[in-house]
């Protein structure tokens, strides 16, 4: 045996020695400050068998927690993540009492709730110890996370020395949100690599912002990266006529329908489907490899469909599982408090953030950050060609608080640190890695619609199609606004709560909303509605639409001109006109025409189309939606996300044009995947040692 591996293994058992010991202390200082829990017997016992006994059951606890808590999570990987996350408390304190009765000297005795603490403690501890002797070792520190990340990956095949690429997603962070963050100092890792940083070393990455589609949100943006289409993805909620279904982005059964018909469109199962890897993320990719991704949330689990495996990577290690179950608490904490602070200060805009809305946000912001985290870890260390991650915190943070906000900033000073932690792998890893940081949109700031008029669009909807609406909704400006207009369309007085002309239920408006995007389907009628249709069914509907302060234009389908832009003052312009004259699209910049009529070409798009309010000035929108912070429609920062990338890879598009669509940049990351696997770099035998 070599000299290098009796060192190595030495050690090792130096390293687990002194883990040991430090949590043997930590047993003995918990036995003497916690009244429920004790080391010795009633009649008590000499400091030495106390220390012995300490000893014996910190041993005993360690190797529980290395043999059977494997076993208990495999066990429970049918069990939600959250779910798991909270059960955490309860079988690291099983195991601690098991511990304690195994002890052949002295059985210690704790109570149920003690167990837990004592348990979660000696796991912190332990971890931290083992962490930071680590460290000063980087292959120790390497083979650490390689076990951490995802024990299967050791029978992975040989490495190839060509470079792998990592597409690390921001959810929701826009362009400007994060130059603003790199200039105020929240991000120094971006800030390195764009060369912005004290340090004076040459930027590694360039910074490129790309347009969305009409529809700026995850589900159209995440399904035309990864897959190369998102064609008749109209918003991120739609109703389909023919199917009568109304379609979420978000929902298991309509992402694998989306998938589906994406990778039909477009002729090739996605951008992941050479060894790659899809976490976090609605759609695969075509990745063989998943974790935690939506649509295959919906189908049977088997060897082929591993979304809930990558809790096992990460919740298997129980110091991994106690300290992200600690944090999911800070966080819900740390929710509470700045949802009250906003309470009290009198912040506006504001939305209401009780209910399950703090634990949704530690789930998004902890759990979902520290598993996707692992998983991408793993994916490097076992020398995987791509991988795909979509870490979503700050965008569920930044719907509720503003995506200015101190919350918000504080979830990128977080995603910084997730970045340097990745880049830190990266470079342990058996191959070389490029890192592609990139958002799939932005997020525009504005009060919600519902919060600046009193009703909702849905109301308004109703109003204008001659239906009873909701009290609180009668009373308010726009109410009085929206009656005047029936009143006026149909040439006759007509006293609230006696319209004529009500259609009857089976032909009332579904009204959706996406961000500041509304759609109006008429499910009663099986092809998409035309103006001159609406008008003669309802003939205040559109103009109750077009003028209201609230909404930007709507676009309808036309017998005349084929689709037409509406907005105020009786505008109303063909979409085959916008560019000379863009109309009520004018405030929402170049580009809108383009996506408009796109959108208008979808055979899903709802029968009215309907876009907030935007005002150029501010960038503030009016969601659709309770949110401070949302997207989905056109209008401010929404529309703008950014594309960070090696400069070791081509420029994402020449110089003077613009990156448009999420399709657009599929083919970009397509293009650049390619040119890693030309780049046939010479092995590095550092890194061949290391795997």
């Amino acid at each position: 045996m070599s000299g290098v591996r009796w060192r190595r293994i030495a050690s090792q058992i130096g390293r687990s020695v002194t883990v040991w010991a430090v949590a043997t202390l930590t047993m003995l200082v918990l036995a003497g400050i916690l009244p429920d829990f004790r080391l010795r017997s009633a009649d008590g016992d000499s400091a030495t068998d106390i220390a012995v006994t300490a000893a014996l059951g910190a041993g005993a606890f360690g190797l529980l927690s290395a043999l059977v808590w494997p076993l208990l999570v495999r066990l429970l990987l049918l069990v939600p993540a959250l779910v798991l996350g909270l059960l955490v408390f309860f079988l690291n304190g099983a195991l601690l009492l098991v511990a304690l009765r195994l002890n052949p000297i002295e059985r210690g005795t704790a109570a149920w709730e003690t167990a837990m603490v004592v348990a979660a403690v000696m796991s912190a501890v332990a971890s931290a110890t083992g962490a930071a002797l680590a460290v000063r070792d980087d292959a120790a520190y390497r083979r650490r996370l390689y076990r951490l990340a995802d024990r299967r990956r050791r029978s992975a095949p040989p490495v190839p020395a060509t470079p792998g690429t990592v597409f690390l997603q921001l959810d929701g962070v826009g362009h400007d949100v994060l130059l603003h963050a790199v200039d105020r100092g929240l991000m120094p890792t971006v800030a390195r690599w764009l060369g912005t940083d004290d340090a004076g070393l040459p930027h590694s990455h360039r910074l490129t912002p790309w347009r969305t589609d009409w529809s700026s949100q995850t589900g159209a943006s995440q399904l035309g990266i990864l897959h190369g289409s998102n064609h008749d993805v109209p918003a991120f909620r739609w109703y389909e006529k023919d199917r009568q279904e109304v379609m979420v982005c978000n929902r298991p059964s309509s992402a694998v329908e989306l998938q589906q018909r994406a990778v039909r469109y477009a002729g090739h199962p996605g951008l992941l489907a050479d060894d790659g890897a899809s976490r976090g993320n609605l759609f695969s990719g075509g990745a063989d490899e998943q974790a935690l991704v939506l649509s295959i949330a919906a189908r049977r689990r088997s060897r082929e469909n591993r979304s809930r495996s990558g809790y096992f990577a990460y919740f298997s290690d129980p110091a991994n599982a106690v300290r992200t179950a600690l944090s999911f608490a800070a966080e819900v904490v740390r929710e509470i408090g700045q949802s009250t602070r906003a309470r009290w200060t009198g912040q506006l805009p504001r939305v209401s953030r009780g209910g399950l809305y703090p634990f949704i946000r530690a789930f998004a912001t902890v759990v979902e950050r520290d598993v996707v985290v692992s998983a991408v870890m793993g994916d490097l260390l076992a020398g995987r060609t791509s991988v795909y991650a979509d870490l979503v915190a700050y965008d569920e943070v930044a719907h509720h608080s503003g995506p200015a906000s101190r919350d918000a900033e504080k979830v990128l000073r977080r995603l910084d640190r997730s970045l340097a932690l990745i880049e830190h792998v990266a470079a342990h890893a058996p191959r070389p890695y490029r890192i592609v940081v990139l958002s799939d949109h932005g997020q525009s700031p504005g009060e919600t619609f519902r919060s600046r008029y009193g009703l909702t669009l849905g109301d308004l909807v109703r109003a204008g199609c001659g239906l009873p609406v909701p009290r609180h909704a009668r009373r308010t400006h726009s109410g009085a606004e929206a009656r005047a207009a029936v009143r006026a369309a149909l040439r006759r007085p007509v006293e609230e709560g006696t319209e004529q002309h009500r259609p009857t239920r089976a032909s009332e408006p579904v009204v959706l909303a996406s961000g500041n995007l509304g759609l109006v389907s008429f499910p009663d009628v099986p092809h998409r509605m035309t103006k001159e249709e609406i008008d003669a069914r309802h003939p205040a509907l559109l103009p109750t639409l077009a003028h209201h302060p609230g909404i930007g234009f709507l676009l309808v389908r036309s017998e005349r001109h084929g689709g037409v832009v509406l907005g105020a003052h009786g505008a109303e312009v063909p979409l085959d006109e916008l560019d000379d004259d863009p109309g009520p699209l004018a405030a929402f910049g170049p580009g809108a025409a383009d996506v408009v009529r796109r959108t208008h070409s979808f055979p899903h798009t709802a029968d009215i189309m309907v876009n907030s309010f935007h005002d150029p000035a501010d960038g503030e929108v009016l969601a659709f939606e309770e949110q401070i912070g949302s997207h989905g429609g056109l209008g401010g920062a929404q529309s703008r996300p950014f594309l960070l990338s090696p400069v070791a890879l081509s420029a994402p598009v020449a110089e003077g044009e613009e990156l448009a669509g999420a399709e657009q940049v599929h083919h970009v990351l397509r293009r650049w995947l390619e040119e890693s696997d030309e780049a046939r770099l010479p092995a590095d035998p550092h890194r061949e040692r290391a795997a």
